[in-house]
């Protein structure tokens, strides 16, 4: 009789899982990237920028908890789950297309992203548990790649915007929202829960007091926190940056293909990064590219002096960086986590990060109002400065290496 410890794994179980991620996950910054055409045909003012990013983050941070209380992804098969919240997720999507025929058209682009945000929720973390459940060992390499599908999946309306050309956003909107449901058919289709799925435990809102008293994982989660406080404001602001420095230089910049450049060029940092930790552990790969993106943060101002070459290179190399640590705060936090409720610490960590980009964008949108625009991302720097004084501790640990298991 097979064992759950013998099951092979077919070989296509990954690169579906990534195929799917990246399609399912194409939809978060897809309101951003067709901004531009909204806000001529509704007349919306440079706050919506602001209010559609935090609209899907508010929406991701409900839906984690709803699924998570709810116990969806044990409740029922997971690619079920997953499978239901990419449809819905499109739908929720393709239903901008109303929004021409309605009295408050923006009030409906904010709820339409609010509920595309909530079915996130049950596209990339149950991507995440169906993965985990064809890995007993190995987890860490494929979490490189999944975390790089979810970085190419949020470039990707930016692409798509870009190569449409003179195509109305309505095209790029239903061609997004397809993609998406594709991912979630391909998902249901090829990939069964593996042999080592494992039932979460009964979530617990009060867990995050007792997960919080432990000092590693306290150091890893305030890492996770600077992180995210930089990630998505860059994500929101790069098209915004790109035309600025355009603008300033008289440079005829294409801001869709460069936007989803810089967003995708993140997945070299998640597979890159990912592979490193193999040999140097997770908190130092952290380290380093948090560090980095934070000196980004600072030298941005010089960035925008520079030829347009060179600073497209630069927003590359940002682009890389700033998300490239994700997978690896990722491990650290469910290594750190106390054994015993683990998975609502892990779920707690996440909306508290998700709350913390929702802040940091707004935050960043007032100062754009007050500063220069190639200063705007100065401030933006005390997330990292934070994060890596938490890390600290995790970085000098003798046993650093030990504390994530070798992938």
């Amino acid at each position: 009789m097979t064992t759950a410890v013998d099951t092979p794994r077919p070989a296509r179980v990954l690169p579906v899982i990534v195929l799917s991620q990246f399609a399912g996950t194409s939809l978060w910054f897809a309101g951003n990237a067709l901004l531009p055409d909204l806000q001529r045909q509704f007349a919306l003012g440079e706050q919506a920028v602001a209010a559609v990013t935090s609209a899907v983050q508010l929406g991701f941070i409900a839906g984690t908890l709803v699924f998570a209380l709810l116990n969806l992804a044990d409740r029922f098969h997971a690619r079920a789950v997953f499978l239901a919240s990419a449809l819905l997720g499109a739908g929720a999507n393709a239903s901008m297309l109303v929004l021409p025929q309605l009295e408050a058209p923006y009030f409906a682009l904010l709820a339409l992203r609010f509920v595309t945000g909530f079915f996130l929720a049950g596209i990339y973390p149950v991507g995440m548990k169906i993965a985990a459940s064809w890995y007993r060992q190995g987890l860490g390499g494929a979490l490189g790649f999944l975390v790089g599908a979810l970085v190419l999946g949020t470039a990707l309306p930016h692409l798509v915007r870009g190569f449409g050309g003179g195509l109305p956003w309505q095209s790029v909107s239903i061609t997004l929202s397809l993609l998406a449901a594709a991912g979630g058919l391909l998902m249901y289709a090829l990939v069964p829960e593996g042999p080592h799925l494992a039932k979460a435990a009964r979530f617990d809102p009060a867990a995050v007091v007792r997960a919080f008293g432990s000092p590693a994982f306290r150091a890893s989660a305030s890492g996770y926190f600077g992180h995210q406080w930089e990630l998505y404001t860059l994500w929101a602001f790069v098209p915004i940056l790109l035309s600025g420095y355009g603008a300033m230089h008289r440079q005829v910049i294409d801001v869709s293909f460069w936007s989803f450049i810089i967003i995708a060029a993140g997945a070299l940092g998640c597979v890159g990064g990912g592979q490193l930790s193999r040999f140097v552990g997770s908190a130092r790969v952290a380290f380093g590219q948090l560090s980095l993106s934070g000196l980004c943060c600072l030298l941005s101002p010089l960035a925008f002096t520079l030829p347009a070459s060179w600073f497209l290179a630069f927003m590359v190399l940002w682009g890389i960086v700033v998300v490239g640590d994700s997978p690896q705060f990722s491990a650290l936090n469910a290594a750190t986590a106390p054994r015993e409720f683990v998975g609502s610490a892990l779920t707690i960590v996440n909306c508290i990060g998700f709350a913390i980009t929702v802040v940091s964008v707004q935050v960043t949108t007032w100062l754009a109002q007050r500063l220069p625009m190639e200063w705007w991302f100065v401030p933006v720097a005390v997330g990292p400065a934070l994060g890596l004084y938490a890390l600290r501790r995790l970085v000098r640990r003798k046993d650093v290496k030990a504390a994530v298991p070798r992938r």
